[in-house]
């Protein structure tokens, strides 16, 4: 698929007669996927719960694509919030059962290092799920490739998400989260790796690029609290701008203690409410589970960490 390309939004049009009173904007959702990765909702649609939620920003982060951004930016153009292009790559973590997840902005589509290391991924992606649909025959799990494809609405973005969703349709999981414990979480049994790179690859990808790299959600890591402030010096050490403390899922606590962390190591404290739609119910557009507000200072943060 050719990258795809999209002007540069500004915060809002300027206001025209006729147009009913501006919404008093002062929050951002800095994660967000679409149905081009594991989403259940269109680009289109992510941008206008964006807009309803007040949030004067939205970045589209689906994972190794950029597909659903001019969709996404047409719909910001409409209703006059920004869009930022963006994405998320998962990366090597040494951790037994952790996870490592960096967030990338800023990103155009027009070409770049980091957007061509996308598309390695993207192929990389399609040999997994190669491997993860004969694992699933092999365990004899209700989720054909034919099922699995038509939930993630073709062959490109499909994920595990779209698997568990299957798998729990057809009878074999009670929710996605259950399917993710008992088949496809890291260490089960119908898990398949795919090829990975680091995070400090990616971040110093997103530089070259003139972009930045943040690392998502950093609980995902399962690093006790010393590993972790060791992890997060290496990787602002590597060129990464941001720590994702405002994670819609964090409770106030956590949010402050990864704040100071970030602060520790002057990394932009940012967020997201990761929402997935139906894959992940409980999560909405700039609320995250009713309390997320992300500043919209951290936007203006990561923009200076830019390269020219």
């Amino acid at each position: 698929m050719p990258s795809p390309h999209f002007p540069q939004l500004s915060p809002a049009r300027p206001a025209c007669p006729g147009d009913p009173p501006a919404t008093v904007r002062s929050v951002i959702d800095l994660h967000t996927h679409s149905r081009c990765s594991d989403g259940t909702e269109p680009p289109e649609r992510v941008v206008e719960l964006a807009a309803a939620a007040g949030c004067s920003a939205v970045a589209l982060t689906d994972h190794d694509t950029l597909a659903g951004l001019p969709a996404a930016a047409a719909a910001a153009e409409r209703l006059g919030i920004r869009l930022v292009g963006g994405c998320e790559v998962s990366c090597a973590t040494d951790a037994p059962s952790g996870s490592a997840h960096v967030l990338c902005y800023f990103l155009d589509g027009t070409g770049s290092p980091l957007e061509d290391e996308l598309a390695r991924l993207r192929a990389d992606r399609a040999e997994r799920n190669a491997a993860l649909f004969a694992r699933l025959a092999e365990l004899g799990l209700p989720a054909t490739e034919d099922e699995v494809r038509a939930e993630a609405g073709g062959s490109d973005g499909i994920g595990r998400p779209h698997v568990a969703a299957v798998l729990v349709r057809n009878g074999a999981a009670r929710s996605v989260d259950d399917a993710f414990a008992r088949f496809l979480a890291k260490g089960a049994p119908a898990y398949v790796g795919k090829a990975r790179v680091t995070v400090e690859h990616v971040a110093r990808l997103a530089l070259a690029s003139g972009a930045v790299a943040t690392l998502a959600h950093p609980g995902s890591l399962g690093l006790a609290d010393g590993q972790l402030e060791a992890t997060v010096a290496r990787f602002a050490a590597a060129g990464l701008a941001g720590l994702e403390c405002h994670y819609g899922r964090y409770d106030p606590a956590r949010r402050a203690h990864l704040a100071a962390l970030a602060a520790r190591h002057r990394l932009v404290a940012t967020g997201g409410s990761d929402f997935h739609g139906g894959y992940k119910a409980d999560l909405a557009v700039g609320t995250g589970t009713g309390d997320l507000s992300v500043p919209d200072a951290a936007l203006a943060e990561l923009e200076g960490r830019r390269r020219s």
